[in-house]
């Protein structure tokens, strides 16, 4: 059994993750479910062959101080993993998760049109949020595929690793990896607004610092995506103010209000014929009723500005999940299970 081989069988079986634990045979997640790969379990020693030889001598070094390590590793030119080792209780494991070295269309992944108008903007900030593994770099990688093929400019990606590499098409792409090509998040952005950029794709925002670089650059007329752990976009715009002291939360307010383009929440669901996953969205689209909401700090009133913002492409995630159960598309106790308001979806629900 070779590291190389594990790839090839999760490629095959079109699954997103391949887990290495030991005293488990390999685990790969197919379809969102986890499954054994053969019978054989794994010992930590056997894992560490399969790792190492990954490795530069600096991430070596590294993971041995820290029992820590992101990467990003190229298997051939079949696909990319994004590469987390790590150190517990039985020994050394690891996590990979297949990017596809093909970047989906938004056509291809049949994305609501608010969050092609997302594509559309020039300027501001645009929040993708959704649990991990929830497809938020999947929907990035589309919606900066298709900026780069219908207008010219330049696209700065700040990533920790790197993930989908886009090739140049009517745009310049300069990928940046943090720790590789950029000391951290802030260093990347603070010097993105020096390098000319139309639009920058930060592919996480942490800490309170980083999250102010983003806004500024923001605002001066930049377009620029990032990721957040949140289930909501009203759970978005709480997070990112209580990110900062309460002293500083009324100016926070303010820049946001200013430049928050959209969020797009993302949820993955298993489809109802168990062939493959289909996502559910919910979209909030930045206007001056939202930006004085934002500016009031009445994010309790979000969902239902998104609900009487319908026609101009906003949906909330439950309004988004009843489609796709009405549609057939998954099954109504999936819907019911990411559903927010789980109370007031039950009634939405056919009766069976």
């Amino acid at each position: 059994m070779t590291i190389t081989s594990l790839f090839d069988r999760l490629l095959e079986r079109g699954g997103s993750d391949l887990h290495l634990t030991p005293g488990y045979p390999p685990m790969l997640r197919v379809r969102g479910q986890l499954v054994a790969d053969g019978d054989q379990e794994l010992t930590s020693a056997q894992i560490e062959e399969m790792l190492m030889p990954l490795l530069s001598p600096e991430q070596e070094a590294q993971f041995t101080t820290t029992g820590d390590l992101d990467f990003a590793h190229a298997h051939g030119t079949k696909a990319r993993f994004r590469a987390n080792y790590l150190r517990k209780l039985t020994g050394t494991g690891a996590v990979f998760r297949a990017i596809p070295t093909t970047i989906k269309t938004l056509d291809e992944l049949g994305v609501p049109a608010g969050i092609r108008k997302l594509t559309d903007l020039r300027a501001g900030l645009v929040l993708v949020t959704g649990p991990t593994g929830s497809g938020k770099s999947t929907t990035l990688a589309a919606m900066i595929d298709h900026i780069n093929r219908t207008r010219a400019g330049h696209i700065l990606t700040i990533e920790d690793p790197v993930e989908f590499v886009h090739a140049p098409r009517r745009c310049l792409v300069t990928h940046k990896e943090v720790g590789e090509h950029v000391p951290t998040f802030l260093d990347a952005i603070r010097s993105a607004g020096r390098e000319n950029a139309d639009v920058i794709l930060v592919g996480e925002l942490r800490g309170a610092e980083t999250m102010k670089a983003a806004l500024q650059l923001a605002s001066f007329g930049i377009l620029i995506y990032a990721t957040v752990h949140t289930n909501s976009a009203g759970a978005t715009i709480d997070r990112y103010v209580n990110a900062f002291p309460s002293e500083q939360q009324p100016q926070i307010r303010g820049l946001l209000a200013d430049s928050l383009a959209g969020v797009v929440a993302q949820q993955l669901l298993p489809k109802a014929d168990g062939k493959g996953r289909v996502a559910a969205h919910e979209i909030l689209l930045g206007n001056l009723a939202l930006a004085s909401l934002i500016r009031e700090g009445k994010t309790q009133q979000i969902s239902s500005f998104i609900q009487s913002g319908s026609a101009d492409g906003m949906q909330t995630m439950d309004a988004s999940l009843e489609k796709l159960v009405r549609e057939g598309v998954v099954k109504p106790h999936d819907a019911l299970e990411k559903a927010l308001d789980k109370e007031a979806f039950t009634k939405l629900l056919p009766a069976s």
